[in-house]
């Protein structure tokens, strides 16, 4: 991998004098935004103005814009510089980007004045061309790390990084890395490829180190877990500031999967802090390190801040957003069922196990095409986004479950790769992976004890003749999917690569969703337990 650095930045310079004998760094941090430009609910779906009336409603561009400047505004009362990152997935998860690609992320991210930001996953969702235009119109450096688009006649010549900025007259670094199964769980197409961020990032702290920088972050959408890993193999690393995986690192939000922040033992005998701030713009990081003369990092402190009620949306940027709202506005408030109780779609229930989204989902799409003889469905449970809230659902409820656009997929499978598939699908729940299975027409169980690839799938049983029986592995079932999964996405190379007389190009899933909820007046959700983990 290539590591050009760019020229040192003059545009942090000037306002700040490091204090005698140390050196303090605040970085203010997003991941994961995922379009969430309006405020979001508990269910972390568009808050209605209801809610926002009573309080309820959290995050959003223009409650993040006040608490930057806020943050910032201190940190330069103190003397200290701060620098605004974020750790990519801005692109999809509201009709924001479902109607303008990009556009209007792009817009707020200027808006916010973002000092850098390493690609997503999610960033590739649409292919080259519109990232591309993305990179060109940002007010700020996006890092590629360890992606090669070097082949890409668009995206090739926007590589930048390793980064180096000259901050209150301290080189500082800033360093990306993506997980590389962007090639299987987005669609950058054949001329991007992703190689081993360990690897890369080995290189760049070294390409670094030899222009006399000292103070080195990674911006990383790699997951938690790789985070932890990069910690403890990479040398030279002062802190990582982590996406990918969604984590809130907290001291102080009870259930917090991690502290802030999370110190993990270096290579070389010294603690890296890691950091990560939830998703979807709930949250806001705020990270202060302490280095001493010799670079070495100090102290490191700080918390993830709840952008709820008490923070006052910034006034102009509502009536920006206002803006981008009046195309969508009438799509968004389009009725379209009334359900009985709250659907959970939440990602800590459907990357884990059966959960109400993945059946209702599973369901709608395997009621879509029995007509063709469709026996089964499965759906990723990374593909579900949201969930509802009892009541009238509107198409904007249904959008913000299923925003991807996918469409719905059939195609003839033996027994043999249907489990196969399963056995993908249950691979990566330590992780927190996308590619868990929501199921319809077929129940199975499955073993954590056993490693994943290496049988964790026990049963499988589909059912036939009005009884559940034992899947055959030579037998041919007709299957439904997304198109997304059907062409090998999230790892389910056994749907592409089995899968015969497929026809990707049936309607959108939001569109089965939405007539499937209109067909069954108040639908009451719940799970019959069709997925059984053993423990």
């Amino acid at each position: 991998m290539r590591h050009r650095l760019l020229p040192l930045a003059a545009a942090i310079t000037g306002a700040f004098a490091a204090p005698a004998g140390a050196f303090t760094l605040d970085i203010l941090h997003i991941n994961d935004f995922h379009s969430r430009i309006e405020s979001i609910n508990k269910f972390d779906a568009t808050c209605s103005s209801d809610e926002e009336a009573a309080g309820e409603c959290f995050g959003g561009a223009a409650r993040l814009a006040t608490e930057i400047r806020a943050r910032r505004d201190a940190a330069e009362a103190r003397g200290e510089p701060a620098l605004l990152l974020s750790t990519g997935d801005n692109f999809q998860g509201s009709l924001f980007f479902s109607t303008y690609s990009g556009k209007a992320e792009l817009a707020f991210l200027n808006e916010m004045g973002f000092d850098a930001m390493v690609l997503g996953n999610h960033e590739f969702d649409l292919g080259p061309a519109p990232l591309a235009a993305f990179i060109e119109g940002a007010n700020f450096p996006v890092l590629f790390g360890n992606t090669d688009a070097s082949a890409d006649p668009k995206l090739g010549p926007l590589d930048k990084g390793p980064l180096i900025l000259d901050v209150a007259g301290e080189k500082v670094a800033i360093l990306g890395a993506i997980t590389p199964e962007t090639a299987e769980i987005s669609t950058p197409g054949p001329t991007v490829s992703f190689g081993d961020p360990i690897a890369y990032l080995k290189g760049a702290v070294a390409a670094v180190a030899a222009e006399g920088v000292d103070h080195i972050i990674v911006l990383s959408h790699l997951g938690v877990p790789a985070d932890i890993r990069v910690a403890e193999q990479v040398p030279g690393i002062d802190a990582i500031v982590g996406g990918h995986s969604h984590t809130l690192f907290s001291n102080t939000v009870e259930g917090a999967p991690e502290p802030y922040p999370l110190l993990v033992d270096g290579p070389d005998g010294v603690k890296v802090p890691i950091v990560s701030a939830g998703a979807y713009s709930k949250y806001l990081g705020d990270l202060t390190l302490t280095f001493d003369d010799a670079g070495k990092v100090t102290a490191a402190t700080g918390s993830t801040i709840l952008l709820d009620a008490s923070v006052t949306p910034d006034p102009k940027v509502l009536e920006e957003i206002k803006a981008y709202v009046g195309p969508i506005e009438e799509l968004k408030a389009k009725k379209v069922a009334v359900i009985g109780a709250d659907i959970d779609g939440s990602r800590e229930s459907c990357r884990a196990g059966e959960c109400p989204m993945g059946d209702l989902v599973a369901e709608a799409m395997r009621d879509r095409v029995k007509g063709q003889g469709v026996t089964i469905a499965l759906q990723n449970g990374g593909g579900l986004r949201a969930s509802i809230q009892g009541g009238e659902v509107s198409k904007g409820d249904v959008l913000a479950v299923l925003p991807f656009q996918n469409t719905l997929s059939t195609f003839n499978i033996p027994g043999a790769g249907i489990v196969a598939a399963l056995e993908n699908g249950v691979s990566q729940v330590e992780e927190g992976g996308g590619r868990f299975p929501q199921v319809a027409g077929l129940k199975f169980s499955w073993d954590p004890s056993v490693a994943p690839n290496a049988g964790r799938i026990k049963e499988v049983l589909v059912f036939e003749g009005g009884a559940w029986v034992p899947i055959a592995p030579t037998k041919i079932y007709t299957v439904a999917t997304n198109n997304f999964m059907r062409n090998g996405g999230d790892g389910y190379v056994a749907l592409r690569d089995q899968g015969t007389e497929a026809y990707d190009f049936g309607p959108n899933l939001e569109d089965v969703l939405g007539d499937y909820l209109a067909k069954h007046p108040d639908y009451v959700p719940g799970t019959d337990g069709r997925i059984t983990r053993i423990e």
